[in-house]
């Protein structure tokens, strides 16, 4: 049995799986479906189209489903809505907006957004990333799985994160930041992500794949056309491939470290 307090309000279709916990002062407004042991503490807002997985956590002033901030977009329309799955914390005051497009925003499962932090509509957010407090996603962003994005940083719409990427605190990405890569300041990949490879359980030979390809895309003073033909001489290693693979898949550019760089 679902349990709702009787300071809620439920309206709509609204689908609560066994072990549902809607807190005082939550409104809920279908059409929603939320799975077995979602916890909504106090003053979670959900508006529908709607669809949260298993065992996730939404503190008190969390927003998830209203309308894009969109100018063009009008906000009576449902939409295609927002998906999340299981296993998320939604820490105070999370804002996560439905889709703009014919396609859900989507959140994977285990993530941590801590407090105050934004996904914008169209964002497609893969499993295990850690957005912290004051941090912002623009819409039609691509994060892949494991990515941390520090204390007020920032991600342009549209860019693409590489899995196991890390955007610092108080940092910025108007282009696309490589897997395993390090964004220290605005466009700036300053380093690898060497504590977050090996959290994932790369080998150390994988990790000085990693710099050695950090190393010749962002370090030396190449082409990326250049720098990429360098790396193909070793693309039967699974980490070149993935790596050269998302770098030819940019179409805003890669993060570097030539910081007034305005294309790949």
């Amino acid at each position: 049995m679902s349990r709702i307090h009787p300071t809620a309000i439920v309206e709509g279709e609204v689908n609560l799986a066994d072990g549902v916990e809607v807190g005082p002062y939550c409104i809920l407004r279908g059409p929603i479906t939320i799975g077995e042991g979602t916890v909504l503490i106090q003053s979670v807002h959900l508006q529908g189209p709607l669809t949260m997985g298993a065992q996730n956590i939404c503190y008190p002033t969390v927003c998830l489903g209203f309308a894009p901030q969109h100018a063009a977009y009008d906000p009576s329309k449902p939409g295609a809505g927002l998906v999340i799955g299981d296993k998320n914390t939604f820490r105070e005051a999370v804002s996560i907006h439905r889709a703009f497009t014919a396609s859900p925003t989507r959140i994977g499962h285990r993530n941590l957004f801590m407090n105050n932090t934004h996904a914008g509509h169209d964002t497609q957010l893969g499993n295990d990333c850690t957005i912290a407090g004051g941090a912002m996603l623009a819409g039609h962003c691509e994060i892949g799985d494991r990515v941390l994005i520090g204390g007020l940083g920032g991600v342009h719409q549209f860019v693409r994160i590489g899995r196991g990427a890390m955007i610092s605190g108080l940092a910025a990405a108007t282009k696309d930041v490589l897997p395993f890569l390090t964004v220290t300041s605005l466009n700036v990949a300053g380093s690898v992500n060497v504590i977050g490879m090996r959290r994932m359980g790369l080998t150390p030979t994988q990790i000085d794949t990693v710099k050695w390809i950090w190393s010749v895309l962002c370090r030396r003073k190449l082409t990326i056309p250049h720098a990429i033909s360098i790396v193909e001489e070793r693309q039967d290693d699974p980490i070149v491939a993935e790596m050269l693979a998302f770098a030819k898949g940019s179409k805003r550019g890669i993060c570097t470290m030539r910081r007034n760089e305005l294309r790949g």
